[in-house]
């Protein structure tokens, strides 16, 4: 499905309900991800940016543990509607999960003494490229996608469950399926109020 650059940059919204029934093959999720982690800009080709790819049950659990964490903060009156957005996740096919590899950017701290402020901002910085890349690409493959960020509440657990290197910063999390219902309509600022241009 090729629906060009410039449309996919519109069509990538957030997309709250999706469902398992995919249209796209693993092997082709794996490999659009995996030229995104690639071809990722970092500063001084850091390439600290690091994903984990949750499919079947693994992504499941990733929910199954969102879920249980959360049911020991949200109050009992209160978790009705937090458990059917984190089913609505776990509705999902897959899980992408993004990393940022601590030690490299420390390196680079010790390395280059006079950025060393900068390099976890440009951490970011790349791993945002990143996300934006593969839900760009995702929605290219026909799929939907949000973007989550329960870290601190599940980092953990996460790498317990997935024997994942203490020194990967859990950054972000991607759940995607088969988009099930539109993103709905998105007002925008005036573009005059947000770019300048000089001639």
């Amino acid at each position: 499905m090729d629906k060009g650059f410039y449309n996919a940059i519109k069509e990538r919204r957030s997309i709250y309900g999706i469902d398992k029934e995919i249209g796209v093959s693993e092997e082709k999720i794996e490999e659009v991800i995996k030229e995104a982690v690639k071809y990722t800009p970092s500063a001084f080709n850091s390439q600290s940016g690091r994903v984990v790819v949750l499919f079947g049950k693994d992504h499941d659990k990733l929910w199954d543990i969102t879920k249980e964490s959360l049911r020991k903060i949200v109050p009992e009156n209160k978790f009705a509607s937090t458990e059917e957005k984190i089913n609505s996740f776990r509705s999902g096919y897959g899980t992408v999960l993004f990393f940022e590899d601590m030690s490299i950017i420390e390196g680079l701290q010790e390395k280059f003494a006079l950025y060393k402020d900068n390099f976890p901002i440009w951490s970011q910085q790349s791993s945002g490229m990143l996300q934006y890349i593969i839900w760009t690409s995702l929605e290219l493959e026909g799929l939907g996608a949000s973007l989550q960020h329960y870290n601190e509440l599940i980092e953990n657990e996460v790498k317990k469950q997935w024997n994942i290197l203490d020194n990967w910063k859990l950054i972000a999390q991607m759940p995607f399926g088969n988009p099930t219902a539109s993103a709905g309509d998105k007002d925008f600022m005036p573009l005059e109020e947000r770019v300048k241009v000089f001639k």
